[in-house]
């Protein structure tokens, strides 16, 4: 493998959501074997799917949605974007692995985890931030188009919705990945690689 230059890995992602928690740990992976750097964006399914026909299960879902996405903008705004992967870590954590519900307590958790003053889970339920999440909400989809969700993963100027996998992959079966990725990212016209989901998401 020739050496490569530091790339810069653009990554947005809803908290909540299990298949961008399994590409973000495979980025983490990736970031091991390969120069790359992670930059973190905050994207909201609750945002993408707020005017769409969804199941009543699907809608109780995303309406424990706002809280997490509203508390990562907060702190964003206030500590800068360098904070978001580890209250990512700190919220997906939780989320992913310890299976604990979106509410308050949680939240305070994750926060103190990631450093953070608990005081932002007060943005939880606050309308406030909600303009500046479609913001960055929008910033990512409107790479990708709408009919897709999280993640999206901006590299070298070009933008993917996805990879959707199970389990994370590690090692040199991160970087083999990897490499495809940046391959099929670096061929004009390339859109889509798509097959039925046949496995729950496994998070080990």
């Amino acid at each position: 493998m020739p050496e490569q230059e530091n790339t810069v890995v653009d990554f947005w992602f809803d908290p909540i959501c299990p298949w961008a928690w399994i590409a973000s740990r495979w980025i983490l992976e990736v970031e091991k074997v390969r120069p790359v750097t992670p930059r973190w964006h905050v994207m909201s399914l609750s945002v993408l799917n707020s005017d769409k026909d969804v199941s009543e299960q699907y809608k109780q879902l995303l309406s424990t949605g706002w809280g997490p996405v509203r508390i990562c903008i907060a702190a964003e705004q206030q500590f800068g974007p360098e904070v978001l992967g580890q209250l990512y870590t700190a919220f997906g954590t939780r989320f992913h692995i310890e299976k604990a519900p979106r509410e308050r307590a949680t939240y305070e958790a994750a926060l103190k985890e990631a450093g953070l003053p608990v005081s932002l889970a007060d943005a939880a339920d606050s309308t406030g931030y909600d303009e500046a999440l479609k913001a960055s909400h929008k910033d990512g989809m409107d790479r990708v188009g709408y009919e897709v969700g999280t993640p999206v993963i901006s590299v070298n100027g070009v933008s993917l919705f996805g990879p959707v996998l199970s389990p994370i992959p590690r090692g040199e079966a991160a970087a083999k990945l990897w490499d495809g990725f940046l391959l099929v990212a670096g061929t004009d016209g390339f859109f889509e690689l798509k097959r039925s989901r046949t496995r729950d998401p496994i998070f080990d």
